[in-house]
Order: structure tokens, then C-alpha cells, then sequence
């Protein structure tokens, strides 16, 4: 036991040189991208009582939330698994402002449970949030917003797949279906198969049209999907219509923004379908089936909290970022070593070479390593009175 006292939790990693260097530069990054387009930083708390957290979205998170009891109350705490709830709840009650808020947030969230295939537990997620503006604007302020954070870290072959639950909501309501009837069809309706998606059509007796256009909505995927659902969809009720309409307003106003970036239609892809009420999205990278980013719009998350806000919003887990971009540059100039001394002249030298970026690794005495085993490529040494920069040897 005690040689395995080194070995971590499944899904749980440590970030180590230069990875770290590289998360905290990205970081850094996004934060100032995000402040530069008036997002104000949140930090909601790691640890929250556990009704707060498994409201609104949170409802999806419950199998996913570690949960705990408060030694001091009483009452159940969970460890956050997703800040979009908390963040909804400053928004709603600590804020309350009567425009638009725009928040930000980067932090650890912990999971029960990974994500896919060896992925992690402890994803550090990053996201923005539009409260207060119901317009297809809001999304596509957001959607821009996603392209920028995978273009920061490296990634630029992403595409957009965009979606609507008001379909599927709109035809299931049209259909008659009680709110367990709709939780199935969801369910077989995620996998797209469709001998089951009809077979549990007919055993739940639903009648035409309605039956022949819950059918059709696993195909309506791809670049043309909003064409043909004009046609296949033309007997749903007013709703669906415009959810097919604003959709369809969302991706025209994103083209005259990003022209260059891929964007595929799927009406049967519904992300955190149980608390979003209009336009999902997700952003891609080819060769990967899974999102790196991912969001939409959560009108009434605020309501739990006393205040239900149009939302829009979008999150992504900043170490999955680095997975699929680009390398970071190495810094430029390598790491200086320095000599032990209270020289006066030494340590202004230090100092300005430290404020212009540079890494200064100080000699400590008796140490074992060379400065190149310390990432030093230059050294500073004295000569004619002066402090030098010269080659390590």
C-alpha cells in the first residue's frame, strides 16, 4: 500500500512543468480577451449548499456532484461540478442589475464521474454569460466569444453544430406527450436510432403528423437541415416554427460575423435539454467526436434565485483547450542564472531583467546541479565592473 501512496484518483491529474506554465499562460489570456469585451470575473465558491446547486441546470449535475455534510449546519454541501448555476444566482440575487450583465468565470469543478472515455474528473472550466438580453445578438455575441477562446488556444479547424430545444419541446407538446413520455423519446432520440425511436413512437400511440415528424428529426442533421425542415415540419404548431425561425436568424447573423467558420445544423442534438429553452451549440474539432466547447440560452435558470433572466452563455474546460491546440511559444530568451550575492549592481540587474520577462534562477550554495540542468541558457557574470549576460557553458 504505501508504494502506491504516489498513485492518484482515477480522473484526477496533476498539470506539471511547462504544461502548468502553459494552462496558466492561456489563462491569463482569456481573462484579459474576455474583460476586453466588458466581462466582469466571478468567483463562485468551490463548496455550495446543495439545493443552490442542483437548481436550474443543476438538476442534469446530480449524479455528477460529490456530495457532503456541513459539520457546522447540518445541511447537505456539494462540491461544484458546474459554476453556471452559482453563476446565475449572483447574477439573480447578489447583482440585480436591469441591464444586460456580462460574467465570467475560470475555475476547478469536480465530477463523480468523466467525461468519455479517460477523460477527467477535475476539468478547469472556463466560460462567459450574457444575462438579460433575449435576442439572437446575446448568441451570437457568445458563439464569437467561443471561436476567439479555442482560436487563443491554438485551435483553428473548429465548427459549430447549432441546434434548438424548442423543436423537439414544441413537437413533443404538439404530440400530446405526458413528461415521462418525453424523457423516453429524448432519451432513444439522442442515439438516432431509428428503428427504436419508431417502435417507441407507435407503442406511445402518438398520431399523424406528428409521428412522422418526431421520426424525421433524428435525420434533420447537417447543412441543409433547416431547408429541410421547412418542408418535413410545415404541419407543426406555430412554436416549432419559430424556434426553426430563430435559429435560422442566429446562424445568418453568426455568417456575417465568422464567414469563415464551419456551421453544421443538428435539430436532434439537444444538450442540457431539461433546463435550456432556445438555441444550443456546440464547437467541434475534426478527428474528436466529443465538444470542446459547449453552451445556449437558459432563460429561466435565474428563476430558483428570485429573478428569471434570458441567459446565453458557453464553457469549456481550459486544460481540454491545450489538448487540441497548438503549442504554446516558448517564452522567448531561456532562464538566467545568477550568482549568490547582495551585490547591489547584481540584484538591479536582476530585477530589470526579471521586469522585462525574463526567468532569473538564483545560485543557491552547495546545490548539485549545473545551470543548464536548471533551464539556464545564459548566466551573469561580472566583468570590468559590470554584470554580463554570457553563454552557460
Amino acid at each position: 500500500m504505501d508504494a502506491e501512496r504516489w498513485l492518484l484518483p482515477v480522473g484526477i491529474e496533476e498539470i506539471l512543468p511547462p504544461r502548468a506554465e502553459a494552462v496558466e499562460g492561456l489563462r491569463r489570456e482569456l481573462l484579459d480577451l474576455y474583460r476586453g469585451w466588458g466581462y466582469e470575473l466571478v468567483f463562485p465558491p468551490f463548496i455550495d449548499y446543495l439545493d443552490s446547486l442542483l437548481t436550474g441546470t443543476g438538476h442534469d449535475l446530480d449524479l455528477q456532484t460529490f456530495k457532503l455534510t456541513d459539520q457546522v449546519t447540518g445541511r447537505m454541501l456539494g462540491v461544484r461540478a458546474d459554476m453556471t448555476p452559482q453563476v446565475a444566482r449572483i447574477d439573480a440575487h447578489e447583482l440585480r442589475r436591469e441591464g444586460p450583465a456580462r460574467l465570467c468565470y475560470l475555475g476547478t469543478v469536480l465530477r463523480t464521474r468523466p467525461d468519455g472515455f479517460a477523460g477527467t474528473r477535475s476539468p478547469l472550466q472556463v466560460g462567459a454569460e450574457v444575462y438579460g438580453h433575449a435576442g439572437p445578438e446575446s448568441d451570437v455575441e457568445i458563439l464569437r466569444l467561443v471561436m476567439l477562446t479555442l482560436g487563443a488556444a491554438g485551435i483553428d479547424s473548429a465548427y459549430l453544430d447549432l441546434g434548438h430545444v424548442g423543436i423537439f419541446r414544441g413537437l413533443a407538446r404538439q404530440a400530446g406527450l405526458s413528461p415521462e413520455q418525453e424523457t423516453a423519446l429524448f432519451s432513444v432520440l439522442q442515439r438516432k436510432a431509428l428503428p427504436e425511436i419508431e417502435a417507441l413512437i407507435a407503442t406511445l400511440g402518438v398520431a399523424e403528423p406528428s409521428a412522422s415528424m418526431l421520426l424525421a428529426l433524428a435525420e434533420l442533421c447537417g447543412d441543409d437541415a433547416l431547408e429541410r425542415a421547412a418542408g418535413i415540419l410545415r404541419a407543426a404548431d406555430p412554436g416549432v416554427r419559430e424556434a426553426l425561425d430563430y435559429l435560422r436568424r442566429v446562424a445568418d447573423e453568426l455568417r456575417g460575423w465568422l464567414p469563415e467558420v464551419p456551421i453544421h445544423f443538428d435539430l436532434a442534438e439537444l444538450r442540457g435539454y431539461r433546463y435550456k429553452t432556445g438555441v444550443v451549440f456546440a464547437a467541434f474539432v475534426p478527428g474528436w467526436g466529443q465538444e470542446i466547447a459547449r453552451g445556449g440560452r437558459y432563460d429561466d435558470i435565474g428563476r430558483v434565485f428570485g429573478r428569471a433572466r434570458p441567459a446565453v452563455g458557453f464553457s469549456a474546460d481550459l486544460k481540454d483547450l491545450l489538448r487540441h491546440g497548438a503549442p504554446a511559444p516558448a517564452q522567448a530568451g531561456g532562464a538566467v542564472f545568477a550568482p549568490w550575492s547582495t551585490d547591489a549592481a547584481l540584484q538591479a540587474e536582476i530585477v530589470r531583467l526579471r521586469r522585462a520577462g525574463r526567468r532569473v534562477v538564483t545560485e543557491l550554495p552547495g546545490q548539485a546541479v549545473t545551470p543548464a540542468q536548471l533551464g539556464c541558457e545564459e548566466r551573469l557574470v561580472r566583468e570590468d565592473g559590470l554584470w554580463i549576460l554570457t553563454p552557460c557553458d
